[in-house]
């Protein structure tokens, strides 16, 4: 990996994605979701990081899903760090409102141990997976779980498949069984990437 692999990987990251042609094709599998990935301001990390949120199409100001990133070079990969929000109720909305954004505080943050995501490229994409070691841990219908996450992603798609398995038994507890959710581009937040630090 390179400095400009970094850079590519934040600026086809940077938009509002959307799985809307896949729900109106099979409403009764998948739900109209979007994906937001907002660039932070460069001093925030000192390198490219992201906020994310997933909402529900109906219901846009009530992520169900929000998480602060942070973009690593590793070399052979790149790593993208995962953090949970204090006070998540308060950035509500800032996928799609950059000022909301702006007022993320640093030391806010939460590490998530063991949920990095580890992307190499490949071609004209981008393949990701949650760290090895299955210590992403997720509480969910009663049962711990950890979480299998892969990603592909290209300068306009976003095709991302989440699971969790039974830590004991690895049976599926949560999570698609009819395939991957597949979001396209609606909205690039490209030009808000900023180099610093690169």
């Amino acid at each position: 990996m390179s400095k400009s692999d970094l850079l590519l990987l934040a600026h086809w990251m940077a938009g509002d994605f959307s799985n809307r042609d896949q729900a109106l094709a099979q409403p009764q599998l998948f739900a109209h979701i979007h994906i937001y990935f907002r660039p932070l301001p460069s001093a925030f990390f000192g390198t490219p990081g992201f906020y994310s949120e997933q909402v529900y199409d109906y219901d846009l100001w009530n992520p169900y899903r929000q998480g602060v990133h942070r973009l690593v070079d590793l070399g052979d990969s790149i790593v993208v760090e995962n953090y949970g929000l204090k006070e998540a109720a308060l950035y509500a909305g800032a996928g799609h409102d950059r000022d909301i954004l702006l007022t993320i505080p640093r030391d806010g943050l939460e590490r998530r141990p063991g949920c990095a995501m580890v992307f190499r490229r490949e071609g004209e994409h981008f393949l990701g997976s949650v760290e090895p070691g299955n210590r992403c841990l997720i509480q969910r219908n009663g049962r711990q779980t950890y979480l299998v996450s892969e990603v592909e992603l290209s300068e306009t798609t976003w095709e991302s498949l989440d699971r969790g398995m039974d830590i004991d038994t690895d049976e599926q507890v949560w999570g698609s069984k009819a395939g991957p959710l597949v979001f396209k581009k609606h909205q690039s937040f490209a030009a808000e990437v900023q180099a610093d630090g690169v």
